[in-house]
Formats: C-alpha cells, structure tokens, sequence
C-alpha cells in the first residue's frame, strides 16, 4: 500500500504537471525548465554529509558530489529532464544519495540540452565524461553509471555504444524509470494513460521531437530499447506500475535476460515518474535509493 505521502505528491504532481499539451518547443522548454528536478532550497536540504565541487573547462562541465568514504567507488550519474532540461544541480537529491548510501564519490555531468544541442550531443557528452573518469585513474569495475528518466535511456545507450566500440564497461548501472523509446511503440503508454501522474502519450512525442528526428527515432542511440541487449553490465530497473514509460524498462529488462545477461527490475505501485527525487519526504524514495545503493555497492570493485 502506498504511503499517505506517496497519495499526497502523487496528486500534487498531477495538479502541478499534467497536461496534454505542453505548447510549441520553445514553450516546452521553458515549462520543463521550471518544473523539472528539486527547488533549490531542496537541493540544499538533501545535499548534507557530502562535498559538492564544480568541475571548470577543460574537465567536462558538472559537479562532484563526494561522502567522506568514498575510497574510488565513483557513479557516474545521467539526469533526466527529457533531454531538454535538468542539471547536476537539479537532480543533487538522488546524486546525493548515492554519494552517502554507496558510499561513492559522483559525478554528474552538465550535458549539453537539446533543441539547442540535438542528439547525438547528450551521448558525446555522457562518453566523454565516462573517458575522462577512467583517464583519472578510476578502474571501470569501480565505476557505475546511473540515470532517470531521459538520463535512464542516456545511460542504456552509453552502454551499447562502450560495448560496441570494445571500450571497458563499468560495473553495473542503475536505471530509474529509463525513456528508452522515443518512438513511443510501449504498450503501457496508452494503457496508463490517465493513471500517470506527470505525462500523457502526446507528451512523449513533443519531448522526443525536442532531442531528434522521427526518422531516428529506432536508431539504438536515440532509443536503445532497439539495440543489442547482450554483452552489458549487471542492470537494476525501478519503475513505477502507472507510468507510461514501464514497458520502456520492462522491455529491455525481459530482453537482456533472455539474452542471458544479469538484470533486476522493481516495479513500485502508487509513485510517480522519478519519485526518487523526494528522498527525505517519501518513504518509497528511500527504499528506492537504498536499494539501488546497495546494488551499486554488491556491484563495485573497492580498490584503494
């Protein structure tokens, strides 16, 4: 049964966020700009027992978030935002989490948005700042790469493109209600509908537009429920009953488990789109966070 809490944010979210029609592209932006990710008094709120630096040029733009025993675990965490919006900052609830729960050190890189900068900008970014931790001397076993949402379906199509290039692969990546289908073909994008607290079908179009071309909108890069799904790391899903985008993760969770790789997935009822973001508010954030954390920890080789 879900929380009072749970109810409570569920319904403020579709009073706050739910629409058929977020506008014409530059009105999108906007919208998801001010409504995606924590509040800044949030952020600051969540962001305690660890040590937040901004990385400045040449490094790659974003932020470190560092527990005190940290030791070289190191996530590498993919916001979401629909590819449009969101930033390290935004998302310094979950990052944080990680940071005390693994504990690790994280770095969550500030990838360029579209429509200003289109796919395949936020991939290149995502590897560069995957190459740049390893030139650091961190060991790909020691690392884990994270997402939600549009970082979700960023941090599936990072993998492939490592995994096709014969790059070292990280120890395992967490996946939080992953956008892997930008074509919008799940089953659950019209059978939630209206039972989702934050999004209807046609929203899915609108964003996708944003980030690239419908005639891209199969290529494994843009949407990586269309890739290979053997040869990852260990995978863990969470994702919630009502939301459009679960067969977005239960999809490739069911096809990288038949092609004999490692996946878990955790469906919670009663929680909306990234409802992790309200650790410290919901219980079920909590229990997510922890339970990704200590996949993380299992998963991670400690080398001092």
């Amino acid at each position: 049964m879900s929380s009072l809490r749970a109810l409570f944010f569920c319904s403020s979210v579709k009073l706050l966020i739910r629409r058929r029609d977020w506008g014409r592209s530059d009105a999108l932006v906007r919208r998801a700009q001010r409504l995606f990710g924590a509040p800044p008094l949030f952020q600051r709120m969540r962001s305690s027992g660890v040590r937040i630096t901004r990385t400045q040029p040449p490094d790659p733009l974003g932020e470190w978030v560092v527990a005190p025993e940290a030791g070289s675990r190191t996530v590498l965490y993919l916001h979401g935002g629909g590819y449009v919006a969101g930033s390290a900052a935004s998302h310094r609830p979950i990052v944080a989490a990680f940071a005390r729960g693994v504990p690790a050190q994280v770095f969550a890189p500030n990838y360029r948005l579209a429509p200003d900068h289109p796919y395949p900008a936020a991939l290149d970014d995502a590897e560069r700042a995957y190459e740049w931790l390893l030139s650091r001397g961190i060991p790909s076993k020691a690392i884990a790469i994270a997402g939600d949402s549009a970082g979700g379906g960023l941090t599936l199509a990072l993998l492939m493109r490592l995994r096709d290039k014969g790059a070292a692969l990280p120890a395992c990546a967490v996946l939080f209600s992953p956008w892997t289908d930008l074509a919008g073909t799940g089953a659950s994008l019209h059978s939630n509908d209206g039972r989702d607290a934050m999004f209807r079908p046609e929203n899915i179009t609108a964003f996708a537009t944003c980030y690239a071309p419908p005639a891209t909108w199969h290529d494994p890069g843009v949407s990586p429920v269309y890739g290979r799904p053997d040869g990852l790391p260990p995978l863990h899903f969470q994702l919630g009953a009502d939301e459009l985008l679960r067969d977005d993760a239960v999809r490739v969770h069911e096809r990288v488990k038949s092609s004999g790789g490692s996946s878990e997935l955790i469906i919670y009822d009663g929680v909306f789109h990234v409802w992790q973001m309200l650790d410290g508010l919901m219980p079920e954030a909590a229990e997510a966070l922890a339970r990704a954390c200590a996949f993380v920890s299992g998963c991670v080789t400690l080398e001092e």
